[in-house]
């Protein structure tokens, strides 16, 4: 059986927090699904073409990296790709809270699915996509927390 990761998030934008997961992690599996999630309620800094583009920049020279968007409950996205894995970043304790709160339910709702929890690296622990959308919108230079290979400007 192949070992295959979703690594969800709205990844927007993605941070060099989310690069540093994705290619720490890269060995450990045969593939991870970097997945955009839809969230039609929520309004996004960047659409989800661009984010979808950006990704796939950060990735490019990681072979076992794709590039997918999907909406729904993530364990259904993760059975329709045959994953039976989550990987998730961990940054703090609130994030251990929140994400081993979705990693039970997600346990319940589909039992085969494990959730994989990497912790972030510490000179990235305080950047999230929220702070980084913040600064860019308010003129601020943010390539020091985003992936080298791509510019927000």
């Amino acid at each position: 059986m192949k070992r295959i990761a979703i690594f969800p998030g709205s990844f927007d934008p993605i941070t060099k927090g989310h690069e540093s997961i994705v290619k720490r992690a890269a060995p450990l599996f045969d593939k991870i699904i970097v997945a955009i999630g839809v969230n039609s309620s929520k309004k996004g800094m960047f659409d989800l073409a661009k984010r979808e583009e950006l990704i796939k920049k950060t990735f490019e020279n990681v072979s076992n990296v794709e590039v997918m968007t999907y909406s729904g409950l993530t364990v259904d996205f993760c059975e329709q790709q045959n994953a039976n894995y989550i990987l998730r970043g961990l940054r703090s304790n609130a994030d251990f809270e929140y994400e081993f709160t979705i990693a039970q339910m997600n346990k319940l709702l589909k039992n085969k699915i494990e959730t994989f929890f990497l912790l972030t690296e510490p000179e990235y622990s305080a950047i999230s996509s929220t702070i980084v959308k913040d600064i860019h919108r308010n003129g601020g230079d943010v390539s020091q927390f985003i992936p080298a290979a791509i510019s927000l400007k």
